[in-house]
């Protein structure tokens, strides 16, 4: 389909720019503003829209978006800007929505453990204003994401393998549609079967098929006891296959995260992190009573043993625990040091947990063969894990090589019936992969995307063409 056929022209892109000048200063048009809006943590260049509105209100969202829809102009939502598959790029031009101001914790409601929030809060300020009521939100994906853009890629992190992804998370919705109706999705009870459930539909939609503008999120008691540990190994495959063990045997770890060599030189380097060698790496984190914390860690140090593991070493303190998951969560930025002047083509992918040993040596094994610098994580309890390819973006030939690994990747774990991407969202990267992935299915999302958004103004370009 050609999208660039239906769109405004350039004189009509001006003309509704002008009618948003009602938002006064807060509508940009300076090149270095459009810029940054129109590229994330990604190596896809960077396509910029042709302006860009900071909002503060879901009312403000409709408003413009009545106009986008008028005028027929693409809308590209926009939060903390750290999308790494093209989600934020304006293929067609447009208006970027810029929700980072929209950064209120609308309401707590402590007793029932959950909480409404504008889509700018990012998950560090929330956690932030959470912690005088014992409870946290537990999805952290290693970016200070957006709570819009985390539900919009149906994100996940480090807990993952104890609290679920932005699908369990998320109980609500407000979503401004792409004629500009605002509507609420799903609610506050924990469940109902009261008619469809739209809130799973916009929840990873990557704002394709509306605007998420406001979040109800369930929340969790922080745990009385909790305890860091990390574990090194010789060589990767019997970290991870201590990881497969102790999903197998039920333990319920909080976290459980894979470093290979590389990646641990990165972290060692760029984070400061002491008592540590540049091997294969598992970081544990329990979480609990002193009686089932005790447990848990007797249970998974006998298993890492038994898979040449060496004795933990334990972050004893809340200050050295912190350390230690501030350098995981910097593990992007850590690998990217190990090339200067590098870009990243990141891959993620998910495969079920029996597959998970063959999935992760195959890639180690593909990114050494091809000569380029590939520093390997994951949230390995549930399959999920990390390629973070470094290329010189100026080498067609290293260009070159870097997709073919991603490509090697994903259809690995493809043929091993796992996902093409496990947090990271389709977005303009992968939509190669979505056929491959769901077959005759992607037929159906594609008449979802028309019946809902018949101009394809909502982020065109993204999930198919």
């Amino acid at each position: 389909m050609d999208f660039a056929a239906q769109y405004a022209d350039a004189n009509t892109r001006q003309h509704l720019i002008e009618l948003l000048q009602q938002f006064g200063s807060r509508v940009q048009i300076s090149r270095a503003v459009l810029e940054q809006h129109g590229q994330g943590e990604d190596s896809y260049g960077c396509y910029p829209p042709d302006a860009v509105v900071y909002l503060h209100s879901t009312e403000e969202v409709a408003t413009v978006i009545q106009l986008c829809h008028q005028y027929r102009v693409p809308v590209i939502p926009y939060g903390a800007g750290s999308s790494v598959e093209g989600q934020l790029l304006a293929l067609h031009g447009g208006i970027s929505l810029d929700l980072s101001e929209m950064n209120q914790v609308i309401e707590i409601n402590a007793e029932d453990m959950d909480c409404r929030v504008q889509a700018g809060v990012t998950r560090e300020a929330l956690n932030q204003a959470l912690r005088y009521d014992g409870l946290f939100f537990p999805i952290d994906p290693g970016a200070n994401a957006s709570i819009g853009g985390m539900s919009a890629t149906r994100a996940s992190g480090t807990n993952a393998v104890r609290y679920g992804t932005m699908r369990e998370n998320v109980m609500g919705l407000t979503v401004v549609t792409p004629d500009g109706q605002i509507i609420k999705t799903g609610g506050r009870a924990r469940k109902s079967s009261a008619g469809y459930d739209l809130t799973r539909l916009y929840v990873g939609s990557e704002g394709t098929l509306g605007v998420i503008t406001e979040i109800q999120l369930k929340l969790h008691p922080i745990p009385p006891v909790i305890k860091a540990a990390t574990c090194q190994f010789t060589d990767l495959a019997s970290a991870v296959n201590t990881v497969i063990e102790v999903m197998q045997c039920a333990i319920p770890v909080a976290r459980i995260e894979l470093l290979n060599h590389l990646q641990m030189k990165a972290c060692i380097q760029y984070s400061k992190l002491e008592g540590l060698d540049p091997k294969p790496t598992l970081f544990f984190e329990f979480q609990g009573t002193e009686t089932a914390v005790a447990e848990q860690i007797e249970l998974v140090q006998a298993l890492a043993e038994e898979h040449g593991g060496e004795h933990f070493s334990w972050a004893e303190t809340v200050e050295a625990r912190n350390t230690l998951w501030k350098a995981r969560h910097q593990a992007y930025f850590a690998g990217l040091s190990l090339q200067t002047g590098a870009s990243v083509l990141t891959t993620d992918v998910c495969v079920p947990i029996s597959a998970l040993a063959e999935a992760i040596l195959s890639a180690e094994a593909a990114a050494e063969a091809s000569g380029l610098i590939c520093p390997i994580v994951g949230h390995v309890g549930d399959g999920n894990f990390h390629v973070l390819i470094l290329q010189d973006s100026a080498d067609p030939e290293q260009v070159r090589k870097a997709k073919t690994l991603s490509q090697m990747i994903v259809e690995k774990a493809l043929s091993l019936q796992g996902t093409c991407t496990g947090e990271h969202g389709i977005g303009f990267g992968k939509k190669h992969y979505l056929i491959q992935e769901h077959g005759e299915s992607v037929a159906l999302m594609k008449q979802l995307k028309q019946a809902l958004d018949p101009l394809m103004i909502m982020n065109p370009g993204k999930v198919f063409d």
